[in-house]
């Protein structure tokens, strides 16, 4: 099995719970990693600094954690941490997140089955409170040719629970300034020089949701962050004129109405609810 590292970042509004508990479901992977990486993105609080020392006197010599001097955000903090990383094999990891035990063994072993890939994800299940209180589930296409079709209409892997290669993200220009939109520009240019994909059709890891994942994905800053990551897929080719024009006005219109219908049309027609195992949608 191969090597992989962990890459994760951190700002001072998270709460310390929710770190220790993602922190934790990295530690208990089936194929434990020798590198993980925690990128603190400005200073932190005394009780995240706190969790932090705690998660280190568990995992030893394998926890490397980098301080940024000022909070850059999740871009600026991903691409720093990528170049801490040891290991060809990356697993990105959210720090308010829990990924299943065996999430990284699985990937693993479809990059040893499939070393032509680059992307390997796959479902996340929705979830408040705790875990069992899982709400829906953002599942993805399997196979390339279904990832390039869903690319142009929404995100086609799920960032919180992607592995790839570090030299491929690397080859694409890492991560840029994207408000919220960091990892689906990343995906299009990764796609776009021909880099391969696929995503595991089983949850890998729980995702914390509820009305505030929502609230962010509201908003004219977001609406702006849309319609240009939008107007580099049609200028560059990846979509075209009827594909913008529709995703212009879907994507705009899902961002300014109330946050309450928001999450409402999110929850019946951008995801499979927990009892429904029929498919799954995107954001």
């Amino acid at each position: 099995m191969k090597q992989y590292s962990v890459l994760m970042s951190v700002y001072y509004k998270e709460k310390p719970d929710y770190l220790r508990q993602s922190m934790q479901s990295i530690y208990r992977q089936t194929v434990p990693t020798d590198d993980f990486v925690l990128v603190c993105d400005g200073p932190l609080t005394p009780e995240l600094d706190k969790t932090i020392a705690e998660m280190q006197a568990r995992f030893g010599g394998r926890l490397h954690v980098l301080r940024l001097l000022e909070n850059q955000g999740l871009g600026c903090a991903l691409n720093a941490g990528i170049k801490a990383c040891r290991h060809e094999l990356v697993a990105r990891m959210d720090s308010d997140d829990i990924s299943r035990p065996d999430r990284c063994e699985r990937q693993l072993q479809v990059f040893t089955d499939h070393p032509e890939l680059s992307l390997v994800s796959g479902t996340v299940e929705e979830f408040t409170g705790s875990i069992e209180n899982v709400y829906a589930s953002r599942r993805v296409p399997a196979q390339q040719a279904e990832i390039l079709a869903f690319a142009k209409q929404r995100n086609p892997f799920n960032h919180p629970c992607i592995m790839y290669k570090k030299s491929h993200v690397e080859a694409a220009g890492g991560y840029q300034d994207f408000f919220l939109l960091e990892d689906y520009y990343l995906w299009i240019r990764m796609l776009q020089q021909g880099m391969q994909g696929q995503n595991i059709q089983e949850p890998l890891l729980w995702m914390r949701g509820g009305s505030a994942m929502y609230k962010r994905r509201g908003g004219w800053k977001y609406v702006k962050s849309q319609y240009a990551l939008l107007r580099y897929m049609y200028t560059t080719g990846f979509i075209g004129l009827v594909d913008f024009l529709s995703s212009v006005f879907a994507r705009a219109g899902a961002a300014i109405i109330p946050n309450g219908l928001r999450e409402l049309l999110f929850q019946q027609l951008m995801r499979t609810k927990k009892s429904d195992n029929s498919g799954g949608v995107l954001t």
